[in-house]
């Protein structure tokens, strides 16, 4: 079992604070970016608003930390993104010292190193939504907890309980369903009912209470005192019913609308890409928990332990049995998933349980390493085109890929290997895939240009745009008018955002446009065939132009 060095973390965190410089995506990173920059402007924290428009989906603690981060830093993607980078960073320190206190140093740096370095890990630092924060509460409160109950120190008890309360102030009952999965699990197999049924935790409800009471103080001035308030098309809605019970269970027993038809199967298929090059030990790391813990009836031995593979397990049924899914719901997991990796390959090179397996999987993590330095050659050539000093980088990182994989002694080649492959190839994914990508997002532009040119928001409409625009609102750094319906615009209104079709509409109206910015869109949340295919990109993309008006129209220009 190899000792991970301390540096490979510090250039972990470089790598993920170096995400800063990518612009935001469409449509949830831009949109809870806008609802905290307005927070941040109204001073208003107790009501969430986005775009002036009442918010009920969310839990606010992301927007009041991003709000705090934006005065500070200003409106810009570090000012956004600056809470959720820290809390990658005690994700994988709360998952280190839970995989120490479970196994031991090395396991526990394992673990955090694959937690930092699968796939999923380096998408939500560049795409930033409320998973990233929820990971590092839920695997905190767990190990505060797992150590507040094997040595009974309230500093462990009352640390924990914060943890929860701040997981579910970021993305509702998930915070506390987690951690009771991940360790009420163990419990039982070890049939420890002691530790179950113990008083304190009533003290735990009561300060998880305290800490949900400022949030659900505003959820009931803004939503249950106006119960005639139309909040997503619909009156009557309780603000305190939705978070607590209609926004998680109610997407179980259908309560809640949303539903795309995902079945269980969909956040195991996401994990194919989400968990790379992870998911190849994770899945026999399951496979062989279960079947030890068939072989003994269902009972853990002394040393053996379920928190990982259990809490994982658990947290997948109640994700995946969830009508409504999309691919980073499960995120919340990974750290179990992490430790549960780390445990099969601790028993393969430490336990010595099972070398043919090890051997095989150090083989299969090789592979997937390289297949991925293949896409990202294709990526650099062909749908990216990069210059020559970005050919001669892949070109040093394969080099230096192709030495760790030849090395024949040495140690923890498997850990090593996968890590390097991940870590090397998101150099080049967040700082030449995503940073052209979102060349493509008229939000991004339009927004920077407005900002850098002063335009007043009274003096703009977005007409005619089919896009999400979240972005638009936070790189101008004020709340753009939006117009679906062709007409005529109102006679304050001296700049438009459009596309063809709105401004062939604008022009047979009789108005005057001057072209100030033009370019080519792209939802880039939504990639397709034609678009990496960089012969077809123009057929997948669509001209978007921001004009000065310099004559209004008139009736008879109809």
């Amino acid at each position: 079992m190899p000792r991970i060095p301390l540096w490979i973390f510090a250039l972990l965190a470089a790598l993920y604070f170096s995400a800063a410089r990518v612009d935001l995506m469409d449509i949830d990173a831009t949109q809870y970016a806008e609802i905290s920059r307005e927070m941040a402007q109204s001073g208003d924290y107790l009501q969430v608003y986005d775009r002036g428009n009442n918010y009920l989906d969310k839990p606010p603690l992301l927007f009041w930390m991003s709000a705090c981060s934006i005065k500070l830093l200003g409106a810009t993607n570090l000012g956004y993104k600056l809470p959720s980078l820290l809390m990658a960073l005690l994700a994988l320190y709360a998952t280190y010292r839970l995989a120490r206190l479970l196994y031991d140093e090395n396991t526990g740096r394992v673990a955090a190193l694959i937690l930092g370095s699968c796939q999923g890990m380096f998408l939500m630092t560049n795409d930033v939504r409320c998973d990233l924060m929820l990971m590092g509460w839920v695997v905190t409160a767990i190990w505060l907890l797992k150590e507040w109950s094997l040595n009974g120190r309230w500093l462990y008890f009352l640390g924990g309980g914060t943890a929860i309360g701040l997981g579910m102030m970021t993305k509702g009952p998930i915070g506390l369903l987690a951690p009771a999965f991940a360790l009420g699990i163990d419990w039982v197999l070890k049939r420890e009912w002691k530790q179950i049924f113990r008083w304190q935790y009533l003290l735990l409800l009561l300060l998880v209470l305290i800490i949900l009471l400022p949030m659900s103080i505003g959820l009931y001035q803004q939503f249950d005192l106006h119960m005639a308030k139309s909040v997503n098309g619909k009156t009557g809605t309780s603000g305190l019913k939705f978070f607590y019970w209609t926004q998680s269970f109610g997407r179980i027993t259908g309560e809640n609308d949303w539903n795309n038809g995902s079945d269980i199967s969909f956040q195991l298929v996401n994990m194919l890409w989400s968990f790379l090059p992870w998911i190849f030990i994770l899945l026999p790391a399951l496979f062989l928990s279960i079947r030890t813990l068939i072989r003994q009836k269902g009972k853990l031995h002394a040393g053996q332990e379920w928190v990982s593979t259990g809490g994982f397990l658990l947290c997948y049924l109640a994700v995946g049995l969830s009508k409504y899914q999309l691919p980073h719901y499960i995120f919340v997991a990974f750290p179990l998933a992490a430790i549960a990796c780390a445990q099969l390959i601790r028993d393969c090179y430490t336990s010595g349980l099972y070398p043919r397996l090890g051997s095989v999987l150090t083989k299969i993590v090789g592979g997937a390493g390289l297949l991925l330095f293949v896409g990202l050659l294709l990526i650099l050539t062909l749908v990216f085109p990069a210059g020559m000093p970005w050919l001669l980088g892949c070109a040093l990182a394969l080099a230096v890929y192709f030495f760790i994989l030849l090395r024949k002694k040495q140690q923890g080649k498997m850990i090593v290997s996968g890590a390097a492959a991940m870590i090397l190839i998101n150099i080049f994914l967040t700082h030449h895939f995503y940073y052209r990508l979102m060349q493509y997002q008229v939000g991004i532009k339009a927004g920077k240009y407005i900002a850098e040119q002063g335009i007043p928001a009274g003096e703009i409409m977005a007409y005619r745009m089919h896009d999400p625009l979240n972005s638009l609102h936070y790189y101008a750094r004020r709340v753009i008018r939006v117009k679906d319906d062709a007409g005529y615009l109102p006679p304050s209104v001296q700049y438009v955002l459009t596309q063809q079709e709105g401004l062939e509409e604008l022009q047979q109206r009789g108005y005057g446009l001057q072209v100030l910015l033009s370019d080519r869109l792209f939802k880039v949340s939504e990639l397709t065939p034609d678009f990496i295919n960089i012969s077809k990109r123009d057929q997948a993309t669509s001209p978007y132009y921001f004009c000065k008006i310099t004559a209004q129209g008139n009736s008879l220009a109809q």
